[in-house]
């Protein structure tokens, strides 16, 4: 069942009843699950199912369901299998046949999506980006090409440097950064991914999420053929522009990949030198 993302009042009334009346409820974060049952007086037993447990936990919660135990399964904040293992316990459950009911309610994406004043149809879930190695940089040239608006999360240790790589793989579009949604604290940032960087120089605290416009005609991978490799070169020949220099500003003005931009500059460097 969802749960609230920050404010503690956008719980759905269907859900303060379902947790009156399971036999337990498996939380991500126990401790954090436990500040929202205090506050609305509910008294169940609790039960840890994390990523870390997930193996040991889970036979545990289906033989409970197998007995005709009721088992709510909460994740820290928002919808449980978005991002994390719960998604693997609702399969596992789905395999012996055993009911599952949504209760629906907050999700951080949708939140953050519909403030974002980015288009709201389509859009893709990346999840979080993977920590390092070839399989980050895997992860965002794949989506470079993707003309849909893309939503990420993030942990604020790592904002800026995906920030960083969102500016070189996808180029500097337009992005929602939002911030402690419903908490007190609430930020949302909205404007180029240059000016973000900027913005979030000195760190960021809090849970994020991060909302995308999606890559035009001319963008990311498939940037082939278009205007701004002729404005390119004539940059490079007329303004005396290092290669860095002039990939920076065409990559911004059109909306590009840093990446596929600096390439093609690194390529009429080469063409042109005696």
């Amino acid at each position: 069942m969802a749960t609230p993302i920050g404010n503690l009042g956008d719980i759905t009334l269907r859900a303060l009843e379902t947790l009156r009346a399971v036999d337990v409820i498996a939380a991500e974060d126990t401790r954090h699950t436990r500040k929202l049952l205090s506050h609305y007086d509910i008294h169940k037993p609790l039960t840890s199912y994390h990523s870390h447990n997930a193996a040991q936990r889970g036979p545990e919660l289906l033989g409970r369901l197998l007995q005709g135990q009721d088992v709510a399964l909460v994740t820290d904040a928002g919808t449980p299998a978005i991002s994390d293992p719960g998604a693997l316990l609702v399969a596992e459950a789905l395999e012996l046949d055993l009911e599952v009911t949504i209760l629906p309610g907050p999700t951080a994406l949708v939140a953050a999506l519909v403030v974002s004043g980015l288009s709201t149809h389509p859009f893709v879930f990346l999840g979080f980006p993977p920590p390092r190695g070839k399989e980050r940089r895997n992860f965002f040239e794949s989506a470079a090409a993707f003309r849909m608006t893309r939503i990420l999360y993030e942990s604020p240790q790592r904002t800026r440097r995906t920030l960083e790589d969102i500016f070189q793989f996808w180029g500097d579009l337009r992005i929602a950064v939002a911030r402690e949604m419903t908490k007190i604290h609430e930020e949302v940032f909205r404007g180029r991914v240059s000016a973000a960087l900027e913005h979030f120089s000195e760190g960021v605290r809090g849970e994020l999420v991060l909302v995308v416009e999606g890559a035009g005609p001319a963008s990311g991978i498939d940037a082939e053929g278009e205007n701004w490799k002729e404005e390119l070169g004539t940059l490079m020949a007329a303004s005396g522009l290092s290669v860095k220099e002039a990939s920076d500003d065409i990559a911004g003005r059109f909306g590009l990949s840093r990446r596929v931009v600096y390439q093609e500059a690194l390529r009429i460097k080469g063409s042109s030198s005696p």
